[in-house]
């Protein structure tokens, strides 16, 4: 008998238990009916199409008829095709080219305004604007004119006699051209490294001028590692943002990549696979490549930023 109450005890203790969670945690419909857009764009936006992608990945589809399984054909395909890997080697010097160079010029420019210059809104906001537009079609038809045969830059070399290359249309200078696009639009890293100067204290600058540290010290043994935190995310940020460029090259060397297609970026020619040649398939294997691509740069920022990036919490 008195096992029996103990567990007719035990059972009112959990009742009374859930009833009073019940009271302290209410019914979360409202939260998930909230939610629902999210939700639905979630999976019908994201998770479905990449899970499509995926299986068409393995397939042979041409849109006009059924997709047909064909295994791994694509990627092995893939990895054989000269094409495909030209448009990777493309890219990637695009990235590790003109990255660092953006984010070192962020970095400056943000060293600069953190000065406390009058006027620093109206600043920030015209160094923002080409982040604004760098990615428009606009901004990449008028870098066609600025470094076309008889564009801007030529005409200011003109003037010390210097007849200058059609940039865009010469195969050693048309990815260079993109890069300097690309450094352009600075804007939106600068604002960051703005922000985040603006959260170091002033004292350690202090302390390290008691200790008679100059400018230079000061940038290397304050600033850039208190600063570190938020290099990491730009690099990261800018780097998966380099590797999905696709409106600059398709606009400046209009649609084809050239010349000799030194300005076959991968998303270009992933685009071209799709659309052009109406092979979804092996396009849906190149988007997989380049997901991959993506994230093992970024697992290897992530597992290299252990031995740079400094937090606060560490020791």
């Amino acid at each position: 008998m008195s096992s029996l109450g103990e567990l007719r005890n035990l059972a009112v203790r959990r009742r009374k238990g859930k009833a009073r969670a019940k009271e302290k945690y209410p019914d979360n419909k409202a939260a998930y009916l909230f939610l629902l857009p999210w939700l639905l764009g979630l999976f019908g936006l994201t998770i479905g199409p990449m899970a499509a992608s995926l299986y068409l990945s393995f397939t042979e589809y041409n849109l006009l008829q059924p997709p047909q399984w064909i295994g791994l054909d694509n990627f092995t395909g893939m990895f054989g095709d000269e094409r495909f890997w030209n448009s990777f080697r493309v890219t990637v010097v695009y990235v590790l080219g003109g990255v660092p160079i953006l984010l070192a010029l962020a970095l400056g420019l943000a060293m600069v305004l953190d000065k406390g210059m009058r006027a620093l809104s109206f600043y920030r906001s015209v160094f923002y604007l080409p982040s604004l537009m760098g990615g428009s079609v606009a901004i990449a038809i008028l870098w066609r004119q600025v470094f076309g045969k008889e564009g801007l830059i030529n005409g200011v070399l003109g003037w010390f006699g210097v007849d200058g290359p059609g940039w865009i249309g010469h195969p050693d200078f048309a990815l260079g051209t993109l890069i300097v696009l690309n450094v352009w639009t600075f804007g939106s890293p600068m604002v960051i490294f703005l922000a985040g100067l603006r959260q170091i204290p002033n004292m350690f600058y202090e302390a390290a001028s008691i200790d008679g540290a100059g400018p230079i010290r000061k940038f290397t043994s304050v600033t850039l590692p208190l600063l570190t935190p938020i290099i990491f995310f730009n690099i990261v940020l800018q780097i998966i943002f380099a590797f999905q460029a696709f409106t600059q090259a398709y606009v400046v060397s209009g649609g084809t990549g050239g010349p000799a297609d030194s300005t076959m970026f991968f998303t270009l020619l992933l685009y071209k696979e799709a659309f052009n040649e109406l092979n979804m398939g092996y396009a849906s294997a190149m988007a997989w490549f380049l997901v991959l691509v993506v994230a093992a740069f970024t697992a290897f920022n992530f597992w290299l930023s252990k031995y740079w990036v400094f937090y606060d919490d560490k020791d």
